[in-house]
């Protein structure tokens, strides 16, 4: 079962298109955003760490990881191949663990790369003015590999989205709207319970552990943080397994 989603996940050419867009544009926005800020950072006034942007490119590549994320799902239901796919294996719930498992394998992978990818290209120009990140920088490792991480648990939040709609914008514009628009508007809400609301928001929460140093300081510890993301992941995917055994295909 697992061969033969991994044979369906890359056969269809929205994923390599996702893929290269995903290391392109996540690699490229670390190595544009170090170039732009190397002098700045370099000088006495600069209120950041260069380790701050290291990863920056990860905010981006995101998207991409959302639409591939989606569209393993819905483009089956779209076009009505899940019919013929559950016809020939009735045990759906095999079908959905093997989607998850190529998925969020090759979300890891392109992730983890991406941000190393970053990270020599970013780290060339802050080492144009002396303020290179070392290996060996506090927190730079968790970030490269938990870009992965964050990535791929992602591309499966976006998978259970797409489980329960059914509906490729849809599932896109849910997504999207919750992790980039919503989770940056929660921090204007008033108070303490704004100030929950905006950690506890998927992207927020996830998105720490891609981080080596955050640019906010109330926010959730980078593996807390990515705890309650694995825990909303996993309860929308219980939603999503559960109608996806109860509904017609």
């Amino acid at each position: 079962m697992l061969e033969a989603e991994r044979i369906k996940f890359w056969s269809v050419r929205s994923t390599p298109w996702s893929l290269l867009a995903l290391v392109v544009v996540g690699a490229g926005f670390t190595t544009l955003t170090c170039w732009a800020n190397a002098e700045w950072l370099a000088g006495a006034d600069a209120g950041d760490p260069p380790t701050a942007y290291i990863t920056f490119g990860i905010q981006l590549a995101q998207i991409a990881a959302i639409v591939l994320g989606g569209l393993t799902i819905t483009a089956e239901h779209g076009t009505g191949l899940a019919r013929a796919t559950y016809t020939a294996v009735p045990r759906r719930g095999r079908v959905l663990a093997a989607k998850a498992a190529v998925l969020a394998g090759v979300l890891f992978v392109a992730g983890t790369f991406t941000a190393l990818l970053g990270y020599l290209g970013g780290n060339h120009f802050l080492a144009l003015h002396g303020i290179a990140v070392a290996w060996d920088a506090p927190d730079l490792q968790r970030a490269l590999f938990g870009s992965g991480l964050y990535l791929a648990v992602l591309g499966l939040f976006t998978f259970a989205v797409g489980l329960i709609v059914r509906h490729t914008a849809a599932a896109l514009t849910l997504v999207l709207g919750v992790i980039v628009l919503v989770g940056n508007l929660a921090y204007a809400l008033p108070g303490g319970w704004g100030e929950w609301v905006a950690k506890l928001m998927p992207g927020n929460a996830g998105g720490t552990i891609a981080t080596p140093v955050g640019f906010d300081p109330a926010a959730l510890g980078p593996w807390t943080g990515f705890g309650v993301f694995c825990a909303q992941t996993a309860a929308l995917l219980g939603v999503g397994w559960w109608l996806a055994l109860r509904r017609d295909a």
